[in-house]
């Protein structure tokens, strides 16, 4: 019951997280890019920090340090490359312009909503590890997920969505997450340690989503002062998932 209420709580609050679009859309686009390359930053390091610091050394725990564990690591690489090359999901963090185009409306929803199921997936299955490895994972979550719905958000208004109906449409493709979440919590308790073979696929896959979509993204800025601003927020989320070790 309490991985149910705790998972219940972070869900909500991931969802409400789709709703920012509306925040950014009085500001100019350039100062959106800035604020969203700076989140960008500060989303890679906690994810990093939450892979690297509590997720693998947990799964080592629970698994042992084996040819399983490095290969479900090695899955949960492959299964968010597969998401993003096959299914066209993208942590998509640029405002819409005519350099940078997007998919179409429609496949941007479908590809967020198979994003936010297995982001209920994987919050639920934390929790049934334990309670701090459930509130590092959904605070890793949720930093990544705020520029990518800024980015969502861009789509569906640029594809001629009204600001009302992006931010439905938006809403309920997050609140797929709680699918997600129910699903991991009813299969889990029936499969013997399915949350600790959740866990190195987690890892993974929150490498994966911080090496390959978010660092890249940072590599073409040149300028000295953004490129300090970037190094200092990545090690600023690093750090806070490393803090949050004294918690456990």
């Amino acid at each position: 019951m309490k991985a149910l209420l705790y998972s219940f709580i972070s869900v909500f609050l991931v969802s409400l997280v789709s709703l920012i679009g509306v925040f950014t859309f009085s500001i100019k686009k350039e100062e959106v890019k800035k604020v969203s390359m700076l989140l960008v930053s500060f989303a890679a390091g906690a994810l990093f920090g939450d892979a690297f610091i509590h997720l693998l050394p947990e799964s080592f725990r629970k698994l042992g340090i084996n040819l399983t564990t490095s290969l479900l690591i090695i899955l949960g690489i492959l299964v968010f490359f597969i998401l993003e090359k096959f299914l066209h999901w993208r942590h998509c963090h640029q405002p819409t312009s005519r350099k940078h185009l997007h998919p179409l409306a429609t496949m941007n929803l479908i590809g967020d909503a198979l994003h936010n199921f297995i982001d209920g997936l994987l919050i639920g299955a934390a929790y049934m590890i334990n309670l701090p490895i459930g509130m590092t994972t959904t605070l890793a979550i949720i930093l990544h997920e705020i520029p990518q719905e800024i980015g969502d958000f861009g789509v569906l208004i640029h594809a001629g969505f009204s600001i009302k109906k992006a931010l439905l449409f938006n809403l309920l493709s997050a609140m797929v997450a709680f699918l997600g979440m129910t699903a991991s919590l009813f299969i889990g308790p029936h499969i013997e340690n399915y949350a600790s073979f959740i866990l190195p696929v987690m890892a993974g896959g929150f490498i994966y989503i911080a090496g390959s979509d978010l660092i890249p993204e940072l590599k073409y800025e040149c300028e000295a002062k953004p490129s300090l601003w970037q190094f200092i927020l990545i090690i600023f989320g690093i750090s806070i998932m490393a803090l949050l070790v004294f918690f456990e």
